[in-house]
């Protein structure tokens, strides 16, 4: 049996081989082959059933005697070696085998030569490349080794004791909030005579990304008023501001609505329906709601704002996860959410109408004078800071430090009469005047040597002008109204010139501040 199947798996691999090898042979001998091969196959399967006839036979014999077995096992075999016809299928057989390997062979050098060929232009390559990549991989080791060797600015940097903070993570989550509580204020107020809310924009410190803060970062996001359908909103100038804005107030005015193609159920117009049937069949203006002798009200802006802050809080999927505290603010709706008593969010939602379609807005923030009436709205310059950082982050050098500089900066200003605004300032106008590659890590010192010397030579001169009047070098990417451009430059420290013993002080004041960011920069706090 086991001859049987030796030779029937020689004669399987014989008929399939010219199969594999078929891409080699021309149609017509390859059928040839095909056709020559079943042949044969036949002939050996008649021949094989003669064999096991015959050891079937021979087996039988050997049940009778164990003697005669050995004599008619060779005669078997002699028998087999006188057919003629064994023979010569076995020989073409070989012949068949011989053939189909040499073509196999044949088939397998012309492969192996062409992924040789291959291989070795691959490995060329690639060595190429990874010799290239170790030669620029030195080469930056090399570089970096000269820089460590010239850079004050990473000693400090590792030196300085910075504030810790997450400010990326809290910024998003502050920002996600927000625009949650937008969407369902819009979905609260549709079809209202509330003032429509627009999409928040994030401005201030933390966003900018210069917070010196550790723990009491306020998170700010600016929250733009559109007037309701029926009413329009126009901008009064009143007085310029003691500090650093001017003072607007946004008087509400109502509008004709007759002429709107309109739908049954629709608004009915303000100025042409009666009281007694705009009273009825409507929900009162916003005269009636969030102003004050038509003029919107700061104070009941926020309080509204706060009462939907309250209402939409349950709805929100932060409420499975963060406690809600809303903390007394004037001015702004100003809350504090809470996650496992652990993490801590303080977010400021400041509102505000902006000034034509540009980043100039008249903000609900309280100005730096000691009292600032309910229809008093600041000019606020927020969402252009903001829009300005922006900027100088996408075309800044990936190392560059200006923001550290500005947290440097604003760190050691606790107990003194300058602002952080002062320095921001400051930082602004370098910041268009030194070229961005110079703020790198390395220039580290320089540039706050030039941040300080520029706030020295503003205090003698008792003159720092506002980054966003009259500015020639202002980015086109910041869109400000008109009259910005050819106005005169607003002086921030008119106050010192107009009084000596500010002045005076604020040279002291100065020299504290040099000292102190000395001590900062040797001891790391």
């Amino acid at each position: 049996m086991a001859i049987t199947k030796f030779f029937a798996l020689l004669v399987q691999s014989i008929i399939q081989c010219p199969q594999m090898v078929g891409d080699e042979l021309d149609e017509a001998t390859r059928e040839r082959m095909e056709q020559r091969a079943q042949h044969l196959s036949w002939e050996m399967t008649r021949l094989l059933q003669e064999l096991e006839q015959r050891s079937l036979e021979q087996s039988i014999r050997e049940q009778r005697t164990q003697e005669q077995s050995s004599v008619a096992w060779g005669a078997l075999l002699f028998a087999a070696l006188q057919h003629w016809q064994f023979w010569a299928i076995a020989g073409v057989l070989v012949v068949l085998f011989g053939l189909c390997w040499w073509l196999r062979k044949r088939s397998h050098e012309a492969d192996n030569s062409s992924d040789e060929e291959s291989s070795n232009s691959s490995d060329e390559e690639s060595s190429n490349s990874d010799r290239e990549q170790l030669e620029e991989e030195e080469e930056q080791e090399e570089d970096d080794d000269d820089d460590d060797a010239n850079d004050p600015g990473r000693f400090f940097e590792e030196h300085i004791q910075w504030p810790v903070q997450n400010l990326a993570t809290d910024c998003q989550q502050a920002q996600d909030l927000v625009c949650n509580f937008i969407l369902v204020f819009r979905e609260l107020l549709v079809n209202s005579f509330f003032p429509v809310l627009q999409a928040e924009i994030a401005v201030g410190s933390a966003f900018e990304g210069w917070s010196h803060h550790e723990k009491d970062i306020v998170y700010r996001l600016f929250v733009p008023l559109k007037p309701p359908h029926g009413h329009a909103f126009h901008l009064e100038l009143r007085t310029a501001g003691e500090m650093t804005a001017r003072n607007f107030g946004v008087r509400v005015e109502l509008v004709c609505t007759c002429m709107r193609e309109q739908l049954p159920g629709e608004m009915l117009c303000f100025l042409h329906h009666s009281e007694e049937e705009l009273r009825r069949n409507q929900d009162p203006s916003l005269l009636h709601t969030l102003c004050t002798n038509s003029y919107l009200d700061v104070q009941k802006t926020a309080r509204w704002f706060h009462q939907l802050v309250k209402a939409a809080w349950v709805v929100l999927p932060q409420s499975s996860i963060y406690c809600l505290t809303v903390l007394p603010s004037s001015r702004s709706c100003k809350f504090q959410v809470t996650k496992h008593n652990t993490q801590n969010l303080v977010i400021e939602m400041i509102f505000g109408v902006q000034q034509d379609d540009s980043d100039i807005f008249l903000s609900s923030q309280a100005t730096e004078a000691i009292f600032t009436p309910n229809t008093t709205w600041p000019e606020s310059y927020a969402v252009a800071e903001a829009k300005f950082f922006s900027y100088i982050a996408r075309q800044a050098p990936r190392d560059s430090f200006h923001l550290k500089c500005l947290q440097l900066c604003a760190r050691i200003l606790v107990g003194t009469g300058f602002s952080t605004y002062t320095f921001k300032t400051a930082m602004m106008h370098l910041l268009i005047s030194v070229p961005l590659s110079s703020w790198c890590r390395r220039d580290f010192l320089l540039r706050l040597e030039d941040i300080m010397q520029y706030l020295r030579c503003c205090l003698k001169e008792k003159r720092l002008d506002h980054f966003f009047f009259g500015n020639e070098n202002m980015p086109e990417e910041i869109l400000l109204p008109p009259a910005f451009k050819t106005a005169e430059p607003f002086n921030l420290f008119q106050h010192l010139a107009q009084d000596p013993a500010a002045h005076a002080k604020a040279l002291r004041e100065f020299d504290e501040l040099q000292d102190r960011l000395t001590r900062l920069l040797f001891y790391g706090h």
